[in-house]
């Protein structure tokens, strides 16, 4: 994919474990608090997150989204009944040293909610000094799917990574005897994108092969000619970096966009441009964009959020502020009764119903097939299909602390 939030690693198919939903309970973001705790103190919420670095643009999604979420929750007061909602922000750059010590000291503070983890490297350090302290733990962007079933206190307020592979098979219906073909960057990148398509879309019956590129090459009109050859129903384009518009262009001259169904992740909106005329011949996975939804949230996270125009972490920044309040309304100072709180909880985000699943703590949403129209800056996404919670539902994983 052309976007930078597929880097994140892909379920491998030996941690796919089958199992069935746990319970949901149903609740509202909005109800009463009843979780007790010091009702002059305020509720201590550490928000560790990129400001900077590579991930800073999806950073200030995050956090947009987030206090638009705090200000949806409770009903504009900032508060979980009597007590007002502190936050901290901190800067991890997305470096998992900065964002563990930054996650100490606000534990040392004595905040027992962080939220945040914009990079999946990040959250997958901070994960477990949540639960060596016994406090909440709710990441954000990070798609990673090792995040889910970390352990009990460890929670996401957005999507994982099989939820994007999902979205992509949707594309071809039944996948059993078709063939597909990834189209990626020798590396690491390439290789977890590869391992998670014949994983996912290959376990349920299609053939996938590749054709790979070096990530120095900046002539693709012999890659262009593999991919034809091989005929494919369809192609899953993984790729990242500044080679990206030549990389879709000879795509699009050589013929490979008209010949066959060609799938890759729609990143938040200023990098659509990328595409280029080849933008409207692609069909895309997609977490979120606006207008996708028309839910409650949505039109509050619009009211709120800067310039008006819900992008693609948003959402996640938005969910995170429902958990949060929800969690120190039912949980009030005492961490394991928050945990109890989310798991199993129902309750409507910006992209309309979402499960926290208990035994696990995968968040189940929905996720969206996307078409562009239009070109360069003046592009504009429509939903062709959303999929459910549960026909993006990750495999259930066993819960390891």
């Amino acid at each position: 994919m052309t976007v930078r939030h597929t880097r994140r690693a892909f379920l491998s198919a030996a941690t796919m474990m089958a199992a069935a939903l746990a319970a949901t309970a149903c609740g509202s973001p909005q109800d009463t608090a009843s979780g007790g705790g010091d009702s002059a103190a305020p509720v201590k919420v550490g928000l560790v997150y990129s400001q900077s670095g590579a991930l800073a643009s999806y950073g200030k999604q995050y956090i947009e989204g987030f206090k638009a979420g705090l200000d949806y929750a409770t009903k504009g007061t900032g508060k979980v009944g009597d007590r007002k909602i502190e936050l901290t922000e901190v800067d991890d750059a997305g470096d998992p040293a900065k964002a563990v010590s930054a996650a100490k000291d606000l534990i040392g503070k004595g905040t027992k909610i962080i939220a945040g983890s914009t990079a999946s490297g990040v959250a997958l350090q901070v994960a477990p000094i949540a639960a060596q302290n016994k406090v909440l733990f709710i990441s954000g962007p990070a798609a990673t799917d090792a995040l889910t079933g970390a352990n009990k206190y460890t929670f996401r307020s957005g999507r994982q990574s099989y939820q994007d592979v999902v979205t992509a098979k949707s594309f071809i219906g039944d996948p059993a005897g078709k063939k597909v073909v990834v189209f990626a960057q020798d590396g690491a990148f390439g290789d977890a994108n590869e391992a998670a398509v014949k994983a996912v879309i290959g376990g349920a019956g299609a053939s996938v092969s590749s054709v790979r590129a070096p990530a120095s090459a900046t002539e693709f009109t012999p890659f262009a000619s593999q991919i034809k050859a091989a005929k494919p129903d369809l192609l899953f384009v993984a790729w990242a970096g500044t080679t990206a518009p030549a990389m879709w262009q000879t795509l699009d001259q050589q013929g490979v966009l008209s010949s066959t169904t060609v799938v890759t992740g729609l990143d938040i909106r200023a990098s659509w441009p990328t595409f280029g005329a080849a933008g409207s011949k692609i069909s895309f996975l997609s977490h979120y964009f606006d207008g996708a939804s028309d839910t409650e949230a949505s039109k509050a996270a619009k009211a709120k959020i800067p310039g008006g125009t819900i992008d693609l972490f948003h959402p996640d920044g938005f969910a995170a502020a429902q958990m949060v309040v929800r969690a120190a309304q039912e949980g009030g100072d005492d961490v394991e009764k928050m945990v109890k709180a989310l798991e199993g909880w129902t309750f409507d985000g910006v992209k309309g119903s979402m499960t926290i699943r208990a035994g696990d703590h995968a968040l189940l949403q929905p996720m969206y097939q996307a078409k562009l129209s239009g070109s360069g800056t003046a592009f504009t996404a429509a939903a062709q299909k959303s999929l459910t919670g549960d026909e993006t539902a990750p495999p259930v994983t066993q819960m390891k602390g």
